[in-house]
């Protein structure tokens, strides 16, 4: 088997671009097939480590245009005779290979306020393609499969949810090297951390209302975005994780916090609930008393911090990149055999 992967989205980063690297470094690792790597950005060359990269400096407008309106060139001028082609979620390019894509959230089909105009255009465009072509689709959580059967016309049995994970950065650090970050970044001894992002969707206007009696530290606003490796020495600096998002596909942070023995405090909404199980605190995103309750709740008590300490370290062993990678494989074989 011969597997064309699109990592374009490392370049961008954020939940989706850790998503494709830490799939793509499991798929190279796998001894019994062959993956070629299609990267493209006009901006930020590759500079991983995956070997069998084939990469070209073209922007993003220009690739939408080629691959998902044009459609003149498929996907094998580029990478050469693929089994299977797995595109990522902006380009869906012609090609004679089986056909999977990943779809991580629906927010610019079921919350298009929530996104810029023209990634809403390229999003209707693309799935109107995924529709007509797609031999199977990869939903992160079944949340993301729910949505998708609302928004769209793919059938449910072309839709397979593969949960992402956790990497092994995200532990317990030494107290030593926590200490050193928060000199470093002038953190205070106890502050709660809440994780920023562009619009509304983080909540982040709740979330400074009702953090009144405690510290809060916004990543992107009281500080700036840290470099993935800081990431985890943040986790573990903070008391709790405030993450009363209104929708997310998946929730990455709620697993990187736990595995890094930080308690979660997250919403009852979309995928939530699937990700942080028994061991988050749940609340109502729009619920301004609910929140400041739960907060104070868990600021208040060290005995309910470690309780729920000890569970998210359980709960994030049940997500791997490995695992991830193994289910990823599973549905490039059944395309196969379709």
């Amino acid at each position: 088997m011969r597997v064309g992967l699109d990592i374009s989205q490392i370049a961008h980063g954020g939940g989706v671009g850790t998503y494709t690297q830490n799939l793509a470094l499991g798929l190279a690792q796998m001894q019994d097939f062959k993956t070629v790597f299609f990267y493209s950005s006009l901006r930020k060359p590759y500079r991983g480590n995956l070997s069998n990269v084939k990469s070209f400096s073209v922007p993003p407008t220009l690739l939408e245009l080629l691959f998902n309106r044009l459609r003149i060139l498929p996907i094998e001028t580029f990478i050469g005779e693929v089994d299977v082609f797995h595109s990522s979620d902006w380009i869906q390019p012609k090609t004679k290979a089986k056909k999977v894509t990943t779809y991580h959230d629906v927010i610019p089909l079921k919350f298009p306020q929530l996104s810029h105009p023209k990634i809403v255009e390229v999003h209707k465009r693309r799935l109107k393609l995924v529709e007509e072509e797609i031999d199977m689709v990869i939903a992160v959580s079944e949340a993301t499969k729910k949505d998708l059967l609302e928004v769209s016309k793919i059938p449910s049995e072309k839709i397979k949810v593969v949960y992402e994970g956790v990497g092994r950065e995200f532990k317990k650090r030494d107290q030593k090297d926590v200490e050193v970050f928060r000199r470093k970044y002038n953190l205070p001894e106890e502050f709660i951390l809440a994780i920023g992002g562009i619009g509304e969707r983080r909540n982040l206007g709740r979330v400074k209302e009702i953090v009144k009696d405690f510290s809060l530290v916004i990543t992107g606003e009281t500080i700036p975005y840290l470099p993935s490796e800081e990431m985890p020495l943040l986790y573990n600096a903070a008391e709790v994780l405030l993450y009363p998002s209104l929708y997310e596909g998946f929730g990455l942070p709620i697993l990187e916090a736990m595995a890094c023995g930080t308690p979660v405090i997250t919403s009852n909404v979309s995928s939530m609930p699937e990700v942080g199980g028994e061991a988050a605190k749940y609340v109502n995103p729009e619920d301004m008393e609910g929140m400041i309750r739960v907060v104070r709740e868990i600021m208040n008590s060290k005995g309910v911090r470690e309780e729920m300490i000890k569970n998210g370290f359980e709960q994030a062993k049940k997500f791997t990149w490995e695992k991830c990678a193994q289910e990823t494989v599973k549905v490039y074989r059944e395309v196969l055999e379709l």
